[in-house]
């Protein structure tokens, strides 16, 4: 099945619903200062929650299927964390933190694992968008 989403607008400005193809439903929302009613995370927080979401399963998928005690993951991200950065860059921060019992070999392991997510690898590549107006 396709990766699909559909984004609708609401009677609320700037409250957006989100669906897939499996039915499942989300929404956005801005912040009050950016005149949204602040009732769901805004895009760029859903866009970081795709790479928590990723990385924290990639991590559970790569240690459970290795037998390595994985206890728990977080994962921490901020975009431009140091400021509006330079035309055309950005930067996301990813602090991963790992509970369990695994060798310093593992841990390294880990984080390889984490850096090989699907979404971690969508993201740093070269991605094109295509976009097409209806009326």
């Amino acid at each position: 099945m396709a990766n699909t989403v559909q984004a609708q607008s609401t009677s609320t400005p700037y409250r957006v619903t989100l669906t897939d193809s499996s039915g499942h439903q989300w929404f956005a929302d801005e912040p009050t200062d950016k005149g949204g009613q602040d009732t769901a995370p805004n895009p760029v927080q859903l866009l970081l929650s795709a790479l928590g979401a990723c990385t924290t399963i990639t991590l559970e998928m790569y240690a459970n299927h290795k037998g390595i005690k994985l206890e728990h993951v977080q994962v921490d991200l901020a975009l431009n964390p140091n400021g509006d950065p330079e035309a055309g860059t950005n930067n996301i921060e990813r602090k991963i933190t790992l509970k369990g019992e695994f060798t310093e070999d593992q841990h390294k392991r880990l984080l390889k694992v984490a850096e090989s997510c699907p979404i971690h690898k969508l993201l740093t590549s070269n991605i094109s968008i295509q976009t097409e107006l209806n009326i």
